[in-house]
């Protein structure tokens, strides 16, 4: 069994059983969660033979780097290896100017959502990432970031490989980890999770608490063509996602955007941005316009230039807030719905 799936309770009173004292439960915690030790020979305070002791009961399953490639533009990509042989990839993606290193992490080997743009929805989920694997992907990828651009991450988003929402309780689990002062003390309000929009699980987001943002992947403002691009939204409508997100944040007032990948003559004309417009008026929200990132034989493009900027034009005449995001890591097929282990 991996120690990290043990609870610091848990570990108290198993050193209790042990005869060991109970402060031992707390180092130990230190060692594998705030320094990110995979062994426990590293756990230098503790005295030898529990150490032995430890390895003989427990392990530590962390990631292991596998590939690593770098963008012209700075994203780097990482594919990990889990313990049982299975692949994932995560994101840093680098904004050196405004001081902005985020991480991109994956939930899920594959994912189960049938996202006709994406080349992960192309994949089978195998299983859910634990706590522990989260967690790992950011601590990797944080001392990538500290060895390439001398600065910490600033901002984590689960975007990367499958949905947090089906992966809820070790995704709530690994941003308690990273967020605890006996964890990586990192701040919500710099954690965004991104969901292709399940309205029961955005509701249990407000009811549990949730501190983080939240970012809806929109990609169409209306039903018709949200269903065409996204079959999930054939049990979670935009009437009734829209009511989920109202309630989460009447209750959490935690920031809201959406998502919106323009596809040329598809969802970027003047009429869905007017649908779009709509969908921003009852409660504050930020709009990211993303460029689409061709998967292969997809049969979607790249919206033009001018469409995109009347598009965005649109909605700021509107008094929307809106980003529109350039792909970044195009050429290591590590931008936005590009994650697909292609090895």
């Amino acid at each position: 069994m991996d120690i990290r799936q043990r609870s610091l309770a848990e570990l108290e009173e198993l050193f209790k059983e042990m005869g060991e004292a109970k402060f031992r439960a707390k180092q130990v915690y230190e060692w594998l969660w705030q320094k990110g030790v995979r062994s426990f020979d590293a756990m230098t305070n503790l005295s030898k033979s529990l150490r032995e002791k430890l390895a003989a009961s427990f392990v530590i399953n962390g990631i292991v780097e596998d590939k690593v490639q770098r963008s012209a533009d700075g994203t780097i990509k990482s594919r990990f290896r889990l313990h049982d042989g299975h692949m994932i990839e995560s994101v840093l993606i680098p904004v050196p100017d405004d001081k902005r290193f985020t991480v991109c992490v994956s939930c899920q080997v594959g994912c189960s959502l049938t996202c006709k743009f994406c080349a992960t929805g192309r994949m089978n989920r195998v299983r859910n990432l634990d706590a522990a694997e989260i967690y790992d992907q950011v601590v990797m990828v944080n001392q990538q970031c500290l060895e390439t651009f001398g600065h910490p991450l600033s901002n984590i988003v689960y975007m990367g490989m499958g949905e947090p929402l089906l992966a809820y309780n070790n995704v709530m689990e690994s941003i308690e980890r990273l967020t605890a002062p006996d964890g990586l003390h990192m701040s919500p309000r710099r954690i965004t999770i991104s969901t292709a929009g399940i309205a029961k699980m955005i509701k249990k987001l407000a009811d549990d608490g949730c501190k983080t943002n939240l970012a809806l992947s929109l990609h169409a403002a209306d039903d018709l063509k949200r269903d065409e691009l996204m079959p999930i939204n054939e049990q979670n409508n935009l009437a009734v996602l829209m009511d989920a997100l109202e309630y989460f944040y009447r209750k959490t007032h935690n920031r809201i955007s959406y998502e919106y990948i323009t596809f040329q003559n598809v969802n970027d004309g003047l009429d869905d941005a007017a649908n779009l417009a709509k969908l921003c008026r009852r409660f504050p929200v930020r709009v990211n316009i993303i460029e689409y990132n061709p998967i292969g034989d997809v049969p979607y493009l790249k919206s033009e230039e001018d469409r995109i900027d009347a598009f965005a034009r649109y909605l700021r005449e509107r008094e929307i807030t809106v980003t529109v995001r350039r792909s970044r890591g195009k050429d290591i097929d590590a931008a936005c719905g590009q994650l697909a282990n292609k090895e």
